[in-house]
């Protein structure tokens, strides 16, 4: 009787260690998309990465920067897209700006923002919108992974990065002269070791410049 009492407290001691790694792992998947989504940037964070640094008194400006200055009057509000010479300037201002990365979903081969990616844009467009940023002129580069031809990747970038400022302008009356838009296709990989990871396939978002009267 004793044996047979013991076999049915090992039976259910090996029933009780299954059913709690079960809800273990129950609360692990449940918990999982919450945590996802606490790593996503909120308008205090995209504001913070492209507030621009506070400048120094007494220094002045260069001939290169008044050059890239009278570069970026050139081609704010432009509604065609920039040519190979244009963005690959752009870029070279880009380098050393305030930016900030999101991964921003579309449809499959295709410029139509879905809906999930709809929370990370009205952030963006909420910091876009604050007083600290007035004046600034924002790049909205768009950059896919390296799976695809470079000629339609190039056309898919710019196509999704037009689909961004379109919109912000739509929700957020933001001055069309203020968003900058280009297409970087594969030039550009995120994750270079990786490329056809999904951090590849973003919008750069970049604070060009800040403008005198905005600075007072």
């Amino acid at each position: 009787m004793t044996h047979v009492l013991t076999r049915w407290q090992s039976r259910w001691q090996r029933i009780g260690a299954a059913v709690a790694s079960v809800l273990v792992a129950g609360a692990l998947v449940a918990t999982a998309p919450s945590a996802f989504a606490q790593q996503r940037p909120s308008e205090s964070d995209i504001l913070n990465a492209l507030k621009p640094a506070p400048k120094t008194r007494g220094l002045t400006t260069t001939p290169k920067q008044m050059e890239d200055q009278k570069f970026l009057q050139t081609i704010r509000g432009k509604t065609r897209a920039l040519t190979l010479d244009e963005r690959t300037k752009v870029a070279d201002i880009a380098k050393d700006k305030q930016k900030i990365d999101l991964e921003i979903y579309f449809d499959y081969n295709s410029a139509e923002i879905v809906q999930r990616a709809v929370p990370d844009l009205m952030e963006l467009g909420k910091a876009l919108s604050n007083p600290d940023l007035r004046g600034s002129t924002f790049l909205l580069g768009g950059h896919t992974d390296a799976k695809g031809g470079e000629e339609y990747n190039q056309k898919l970038s710019e196509r999704r990065a037009t689909a961004v400022k379109r919109f912000l302008l739509d929700r957020f009356q933001l001055p069309e002269e203020s968003l900058v838009t280009a297409g970087y296709g594969k030039e550009q990989l995120k994750k270079p070791e990786q490329p056809f990871a999904a951090e590849n396939r973003r919008v750069q978002i970049v604070n060009l410049e800040v403008k005198q009267s905005a600075a007072r």
